[in-house]
């Protein structure tokens, strides 16, 4: 099994509100819409983290009537890492062979893009793979559990980084076409050029 941990505890305090709860277009917000996704990629356990306004993003979330699983970070003001942590302890059981992490400021992901993610998984069992565009690196990024201890070990100050770099290689490296993969909405006007880039569409 590899299930998915949606990183969405943090204060958005360059958006100004949760991006969990920005609407889309087509009525999603930025958390159903990624999870979505994900089911739509056949990931059957999606685990999302929260921590700021954490009851106001699982009220908002039930009422779109997506499934996922939520768990609580306390530590979030002390950065993304900890949450990370925390969807480690959630997912990491037996039969779990690796965990996707992606994170809510990246909701425009193409299922295909995270499909591709997972067989190149199967095909290479590469310890770290992810979505590539020249020298972008992009999102979801699939981690073998064999890497989880050492996760867990890392430097808080240094985050997932270091350990995501010491392990990437060109076998986890998926090329792929995909726009949303590689858009962080961080702020007002990002999500601005997002919606007009979603109008735009036929």
């Amino acid at each position: 099994m590899i299930p998915a941990i949606v990183l969405a505890a943090g204060q958005s305090t360059r958006m100004g509100r949760p991006k969990a709860l920005l609407p889309l277009e087509s009525g999603e917000t930025f958390l159903s819409h990624i999870v979505s996704t994900l089911r739509a990629a056949e990931v059957e356990d999606v685990i999302v983290v929260v921590g700021h306004e954490a009851q106001t993003i699982i009220d908002a979330f039930e009422r779109t009537g997506a499934a996922a699983r939520f768990v609580v970070n306390p530590d979030y003001e002390a950065g993304q890492f900890t949450s990370l942590l925390a969807g480690l302890r959630v997912v990491d059981r037996p039969g779990v062979v690796a965990a996707l992490v992606t994170l809510v400021d990246v909701p425009r992901v193409d299922p295909a893009t995270v499909r591709a993610v997972v067989d190149r998984y199967r095909r290479t069992r590469a310890p770290i793979v992810r979505p590539v565009r020249g020298e972008r690196h992009g999102h979801p990024v699939l981690i073998d559990r064999s890497l989880f201890n050492e996760l867990r070990a890392a430097d808080p100050s240094r985050g997932a980084k270091a350990v995501v770099r010491a392990h990437a290689s060109p076998a986890g490296d998926v090329d792929v076409g995909d726009d949303g993969a590689f858009a962080d909405i961080d702020t007002p006007a990002e999500y601005e050029a997002l919606l007009g880039s979603l109008r735009g569409r036929p």
